[in-house]
């Protein structure tokens, strides 16, 4: 690894909503991120998958979309919109 390299300036995460499910209570979190916003799922304790929902949100009314509409979908669903419930026999 270069000791060139530059470390990447992140902002203090923010949760923007919250969500119960199968899994318990999860959080939707904004956080800028070298000033491009990045949306994750996390689990609201300290135990569970963290999700990376959009990596670059272009602007607010696209991340209140996407919240709004991830949060409705993880609500019919009972579960994270992102985890796989694929089981291979």
């Amino acid at each position: 690894m270069s000791a060139d390299r530059v470390k990447a300036v992140a902002g203090p995460p923010r949760v923007l909503t919250n969500y119960r499910c199968d899994e318990g209570t999860r959080k939707l979190v904004g956080q800028r991120i070298d000033g491009r916003v990045a949306l994750s799922d996390v689990p609201a304790g300290d135990r569970g998958r963290v999700y990376l929902v959009e990596r670059h949100v272009a602007s607010e009314a696209e991340l209140r979309g996407i919240v709004c509409d991830y949060r409705e979908l993880a609500e019919q669903l009972g579960r994270p919109p992102l985890r796989s419930d694929w089981v291979i026999p």
